[in-house]
């Protein structure tokens, strides 16, 4: 009987040592965190550029399918960028797709979308971006990630002008 006991006990132990292996590896499921970064923003108008801090919550949700990783979230992000006494950016909403390869317990991905960018003069306008990232699990629920991107809003809000930016950003998520 006790060796019974023993035998369950050490495979029940072994189990949720697999179990807690096993969910480090796996990529699905929701998560929600923050970034912060730089922002280096430019327009078609010589001179009017500028960058800054660049920070804001980040939410989605990811599917493992083995070695790959699919997944869709959000991002939104404070700023005051000043371009040139111009206009400031002020936010930037991001809708994401992002397509990953799994290396151990990290993921190489390329991610890309919709944004939209938010200024205190020029209003605001929609775009584009492509990006990559590497995110590295540190344990089942937590994971740390760098992340550069490149954004393009074509004739600006109607006024002719085109703006571009360039963002960096350090993630931390929070997995569930």
């Amino acid at each position: 009987m006790k060796a019974r006991l023993l035998a369950a006990t050490v495979g029940l132990g072994l189990a949720a040592g697999q179990a807690s292996a096993q969910s480090l590896d796996d990529w699905t499921g929701f998560y929600v965190g923050g970034q912060i970064g730089y922002a280096d923003v430019g327009t078609s108008i010589a001179g009017v550029d500028g960058s800054d801090a660049i920070g804001g919550l980040i939410a989605g949700y990811d599917y493992d399918f083995g070695t790959w990783v699919v997944g869709g979230g959000v991002d939104y992000d404070w700023t005051n960028t000043d371009l040139s006494g111009a206009a400031t950016v002020e936010d930037v909403w991001r809708l994401k797709l992002r397509a990953g390869y799994k290396v151990d317990d990290g993921l190489i991905y390329g991610v890309g979308g919709y944004a939209e960018a938010s200024t205190d003069t020029l209003g605001s306008d929609d775009g584009w971006f492509v990006g990559a990232g590497y995110e590295h699990r540190i344990n089942s629920s937590f994971s740390i990630a760098a992340e550069l991107l490149y954004h393009d809003f074509g004739n600006f809000n109607s006024t002719g002008i085109d703006v571009d930016a360039t963002t960096f950003q350090i993630r931390a998520a929070f997995r569930f």
